[in-house]
């Protein structure tokens, strides 16, 4: 065997027609024949390129509405034949089999599919290809002697290559695009595989088998001695960083994509609460330090911005919605330095505004942010194994709180309960925020007991508490396990707490707030997140 082997004879089979009947020309005037199926060959034909259907071929026709045509030795024995081995060619010429040096399949359409909204199973299931991967899969097990293509982004260096090397590949083309086949094969099945298990009812299998495709390699993990990679769901149910489009900037970062992906969710949960608002959210090592709600995107940046410029340096945004030119410049001239942008997308001026300002920010378009009806189950590894549990999607809804303590909530400050107890859901435990008129204020996030998260939530929060418009709400994780953490934070002007309860000392907590007149409201949910 050569390095170089010669090309006579092209199975060509594509869903995507993307630029076939350019290709097909090319193949034909460098004198290689051309053999297809079903509407790629009618589509060759009807450009006027001489073309032999497989059918011609087998001497078999397509049946069974396509889901047989190229499962024929005739096909696979001249796409598998070792043109070195004595025994394949005699096999070849004793059933008449012609070799074929070039496959060209792109698969059918089962992504695209299964994001179709209200699709059937029936429709879903007929878009799994069967003869495709295996036409991949024989070429590309036999590149020694077969050049596979399965995307047209290959055409052009495919016939420059022929072209250079008189109608021959080199073997390191060849490598190449086999192992881009496997890599397509591997994907396509782990999306069939992985739609496939979310139709079953059970939400935890006794075998658990998850399939996801490395999208990139990463420079390091959390730090850089780490190596660390990319995967991504083949099968994304809704927006999500690994599915989203960088418009620009450098790569995302291992950490980058951590604080991306809680900004993003935290939006998600803001929108769903309120929809006819536009949520912002800052975030800092997956903490939000800042976050609001408002009619304007720029007046809700500013008010996400301002609840900690400090921590806000640095970090992560991210809009629930687009951002504009306005909103742009808003953040230019409020904020110092941001890694990542996160919204629904970008105006092209807000896209230039944003990249003239920090040159290396990256900017990450995440289309729509819909969600799935069902949540996603979470994993987590640990050594010897993972564990896995249902994402929390539980909102919190003012008709839902029980009023235990205080005056009654007007329909202000309930809605800032709303807001502060999303927030708080989003912070690690143990997790106090303070908030008022839509917007985060200060956060006490991760510690060790519940009084110093109080005291951090009053630090951060600062003179901001005193008076002003709006009554400061708060906002636990979890319940107060005694008096002293409220006393904390209605000494620093809090007028409203909300928590879980649960604790046998609540009613020391009600008590307090009654003496006071705190309103006290009780959601009856935690969000501990760890």
């Amino acid at each position: 065997m050569t390095d170089f082997v010669p090309v006579n004879r092209a199975l060509i089979s594509v869903s995507d027609k993307t630029d076939l009947i350019p290709f097909a020309r090319a193949l034909h005037d460098a004198g290689i024949e051309l053999i297809s199926t079903g509407g790629t060959a009618r589509a060759i034909a009807e450009a006027g390129i001489p073309v032999l259907t497989v059918d011609s071929i087998t001497g078999f026709p397509e049946m069974m509405n396509g889901r047989v045509k190229s499962l024929h030795p005739k096909i696979h024995g001249a796409v598998l034949a070792r043109r070195d081995d004595p025994s394949h060619v005699a096999a070849m010429e004793e059933h008449g089999i012609k070799p074929i040096d070039l496959v060209c399949v792109n698969l059918y359409p089962f992504e695209k599919t299964i994001q179709i909204d209200d699709v059937s199973d029936a429709d879903v299931i007929e878009q799994i290809d069967i003869g495709g991967p295996s036409m991949l899969r024989s070429a590309a097990k036999n590149h020694d002697f077969v050049t596979v293509v399965t995307n047209s982004r290959q055409y052009d260096r495919l016939i420059i290559e022929l072209r250079e090397n008189d109608n021959c590949t080199s073997m390191d083309l060849r490598t190449e695009f086999a192992a881009a086949a496997f890599s397509r094969t591997a994907e396509y099945d782990a999306a069939i595989s992985g739609w496939m298990s979310r139709r079953s009812g059970a939400k935890f299998p006794n075998v658990l088998d998850l399939s996801f495709i490395a999208k990139e390699s990463l420079r390091y993990g959390e730090n850089p001695h780490q190596e660390a990679t990319l995967y991504a769901d083949p099968v994304p149910r809704g927006a999500s960083i690994p599915s989203s489009n960088q418009l620009r900037g450098k790569p995302l970062s291992y950490n980058n994509i951590l604080d991306a992906a809680a900004a993003l969710e935290l939006v998600q949960d803001l929108r769903d609460l309120h929809p006819d608002s536009m949520p912002v959210a800052v975030l800092k090592h997956t903490n939000p330090c800042g976050a609001a709600i408002d009619n304007d995107a720029a007046h809700a940046f500013s008010k996400a911005h301002a609840g900690d410029p400090l921590a806000a340096y640095g970090g992560i945004v991210a809009f629930g919605g687009m951002i504009d030119e306005a909103t742009a410049t808003r953040m230019t001239e409020e904020c110092s330095f941001l890694e990542v942008v996160v919204a629904e997308g970008f105006s092209s001026e807000a896209t230039e505004r944003l990249g003239a300002r920090w040159k290396n920010v990256r900017l990450i378009e995440a289309g729509e942010l819909r969600r799935s009806s069902r949540s996603e189950i979470l994993y987590r590894s640990i050594p010897g194994g993972l564990l896995a549990q249902e994402q929390d999607r539980h909102l919190p809804s003012s008709a839902d709180f029980r009023h235990v303590a205080g005056p009654a909530p007007d329909e202000a400050m309930s809605r800032d309960a709303e807001l502060l107890s999303v927030v708080a859901k989003h912070l690690k435990s143990n997790a106090v925020c303070i908030g008022r008129d839509g917007a985060l204020l200060g956060a006490g996030a991760g510690q060790m007991d519940r009084v110093a998260a109080c005291r951090n939530a009053i630090t951060k929060s600062g003179d901001r508490l005193g008076p002003g418009s709006g009554v400061p709400v708060a906002a636990s994780d979890a319940f107060f396990p005694f008096a002293d953490g409220p006393e904390l934070l209605i000494d620093a002007g809090v007028g409203c707490l909300i928590h879980p309860g649960g604790s046998k000392r609540d009613d020391e907590t009600f008590e307090l707030c009654e003496k006071r007149g705190v309103t006290c409201l009780l959601t009856g949910v935690r969000h501990f997140r760890h």
